[in-house]
């Protein structure tokens, strides 16, 4: 059994993965202040509510977006498991074939999924990331990672919008009863919400023109939920996607 982390800029996600199954995900708050001490009591803490002991982890791997976070999580977790941990990033095999201009500059997080993708689901690909920031992965139908767009994220947009503006409140992220909002609060739940599913269906659109074939579309991350619904297109919602991608690394990083 492994223990597999994704350290983004808001949430760390965390979950086991046993011969391929993934037995749970959950997510904390990611804090640039927290010690090693507290992560490791954090992460066992949700090992215990799964009934699952320590010294059951046989290994464990990250994914980070947040390099002065990674190394802490990295020590928290050898600390209660006493295996090394595994980083994904240069030096690490993925399998991964990535045509961009500098194959260094790509997160983590985004190799990840998209090792999971092609593992996964048929090519060519378009993985929309929806947490902090919206990402958008393009892999074509030989496999290759070709590039792909950065969007503010949902909840960036949101905030930035009632910190910005004196009479506008902060609402919740449930569906507008129409398109058409009446009232302050469905006006705004309308434009995030119906706003950044037609962004998703446009970029779609753009995206399969430019490769000239239908793509499959997936979506993960912690808002996709909220947003995916509300799209016209076909989009796959796979919130498991990054584990799957974390377990795949791991294997092949095995003597």
């Amino acid at each position: 059994m492994i223990l597999a982390i994704d350290i983004g800029n808001t949430n760390i996600v965390i979950g086991c993965i046993e011969d391929g199954d993934i037995l749970f995900v959950e997510r904390l708050s990611t804090n640039s202040t927290q010690t090693v001490l507290e992560y490791a009591i954090s992460f066992k803490n949700v090992l215990e509510m799964y009934e699952i002991s320590p010294s059951a982890i046989t290994g464990s791997i990250i994914a980070s977006v947040v390099p002065p976070v990674t190394n802490i999580v990295k020590d928290a977790v050898f600390k209660i498991t006493h295996h090394k941990v595994l980083i994904v990033g240069p030096g690490l095999k993925t399998g991964l074939n990535i045509l961009m201009d500098n194959p260094a500059q790509l997160g983590s997080d985004l190799v990840v999924n998209a090792v999971a993708a092609i593992a996964e689901y048929p090519a060519p690909l378009i993985i929309f990331d929806l947490g902090t920031a919206t990402t958008i992965s393009v892999i074509d139908k030989k496999k290759n990672y070709i590039g792909g767009m950065i969007l503010p994220g949902v909840r960036i947009s949101l905030d930035t919008l009632t910190s910005r503006t004196s009479q506008l409140p902060r609402i919740s992220l449930d569906p507008p009863k129409k398109v058409i909002g009446t009232n302050t609060i469905d006006c705004m739940k309308s434009g995030v919400l119906l706003g950044n599913a037609a962004c998703m269906d446009g970029m779609i659109q753009r995206i399969e023109k430019e490769l000239g074939e239908k793509a499959t579309v997936l979506a993960t991350g912690g808002i996709a939920r909220v947003i995916v619904p509300n799209c016209l297109e076909e989009i796959i919602l796979d919130d498991k996607l990054l584990l799957k991608g974390l377990w795949l690394i791991y294997k092949k990083n095995q003597p």
